[in-house]
Parts: structure tokens; sequence; C-alpha cells
């Protein structure tokens, strides 16, 4: 599929999206949105993708925000419904997917940007790397899951803090937080997002589809992520995966997950 703002290229089991706007700082417009959606839909789809990393183009930014050009003139019901939506098909959809997705945050990652690096499975910054969520200099608060997922990472406090100075903080700050889970040089960055990638892609995709709606269960309202963890242990064992990682270990070998 051709994409006017997005860059999808596949490495063996591992597959990358860059946002590419770069004279944008690769802000967020409706047209992005609606095609990360469907390229993160057709990976997911996709049985041998394993891993998808996340990054924007260049070495200043991974997403610098949402284009407020887009939404500058809206009133209530407009901004409810771009909020909604983003969600829908972003933000929610990515924390939700059953396909790993590490975010590389080579720059800064302002508002949507920061939103949509937490809505990944987890973070990687590049030492030149800004981060916050600056909403309430425009008269908003996040719209995009950040009041949600930042204090989930960094704790109630720090992300009050972070949300009302609308500051920005640094990938060291970040990792200390526990927003951001390594900092390394810009160089570094893509390599290691790689290594890990690679890593993940040799265990049980269907065990990791199962981690992680456990993981997130224990962070929605009204689930007991207790029965959410039984229940998906349980399904476990009626998997190929199951059988191969068993067999393997009784017979001293390492697993092949298909």
């Amino acid at each position: 599929m051709d994409y006017n703002n997005i860059i999808v290229s596949e490495e063996g089991n591992i597959a990358m999206i860059t946002i590419n706007r770069p004279k944008k700082l690769n802000a967020l417009n409706k047209e992005t949105i609606s095609e990360l959606h469907a390229a993160f839909n057709d990976l997911n789809e996709d049985d041998s993708i394993r891993v998808i990393i996340l990054t924007g183009s260049e070495d200043k930014a991974f997403v610098a925000g949402a284009d407020i050009s887009e939404f500058a003139d809206f009133g209530v019901k407009k901004g409810s419904k771009l909020a909604q939506r983003g969600q829908e098909l972003l933000f929610d959809f990515v924390e939700n997917l059953s396909t790993p997705v590490i975010a590389a945050i080579n720059g800064y990652a302002l508002g949507g940007g920061l939103e949509l690096a937490m809505a990944c499975h987890f973070r990687v910054a590049s030492s030149n790397a800004k981060m916050g969520l600056p909403e309430v200099t425009l008269g908003l608060i996040p719209g995009y899951g950040g009041t949600q997922r930042l204090p989930q990472l960094v704790g109630k406090g720090k992300a009050m803090e972070m949300i009302m100075t609308a500051s920005m903080i640094t990938a060291e700050d970040a990792k200390n937080f526990g927003l951001v889970n390594y900092v390394v040089s810009q160089d570094e960055l893509i390599p290691l997002c790689k290594k890990l990638a690679i890593k993940i892609s040799r265990n049980s995709s269907t065990a990791i589809s199962s981690a992680i709606k456990t993981i997130n269960a224990n962070f929605k309202d009204g689930v007991n992520g207790f029965e959410k963890e039984i229940k998906q242990f349980g399904k476990c064992f009626g998997t190929d995966d199951f059988i191969e990682g068993t067999t393997a270990f009784l017979e001293k070998r390492k697993p092949d997950f298909n």
C-alpha cells in the first residue's frame, strides 16, 4: 500500500513504521492517523511480522504534536469527536495490538506524539529526545489518552506536574521517571530497538499477545486483571506454541515458534 505520510519497511520478521513529515516535525494530522491505523492493522494481520518499531523521520522529532491547524476552529462537539475518533483509530488501537510495538523516540515527542509513544508497549529514547504534554498552553488537555497513560507510567504526582506546567523533560529524566526503558545515542537507537525486537521475536507470539491483553487489563476500569490472567494462562495450554515450548524444554533444545 502506498502512503503519503509514513514509510513502512520490513526486515525479516520485524517491521518499521516511520512517520515521514519532517517539515512539520512529523506532526499528526488526520491523514497520518488514518495511514498509521492502516499500517498497524495490516502488519498485525501478517503472521510473519513479530514486532513493530515506530519512529519519526530524520533526527529532530519523533512526533512534535498534533497538527493544530486542523482543529483550531473546532467547537465542543467536533473536539469531542476528534479525541474519540483518534483514540479508536490509533492510540487505543496500538495499545491493544497483539503484535508488540516499540516506540523509538528520536527527538521531540510532544502532545499527541508523546501520547502515541505511551500507547506503544514500551519506549526507547535517543539522548537528544525531549518529551512533554503542552496542551494546557493551548487551553486544552491531552485528548489522546495522555491524562490516563502518563500517570500509569510516571505516577500521579509527576503526571500532574508535567501536564499542569506543560514542561518538557529530558530523555534521562524520562528514564528516571519510568517513561522510557532505555536512553542511547541517535546512532544506537534503531540498532537497540532491533536487538530488543529480535529477542522478542524468538519467543511465542501467542503468549506475548496474551501477556499484552493481561497487562493492559490491570489498567481498565471494571476489569479484574488477576481473573484475566487466569483465563489467558489457561488459553495458552491450547496453543501449538505451548506444545513446542514445553517439548523443546524437555528435549533440552531451543524452541522454534513458527
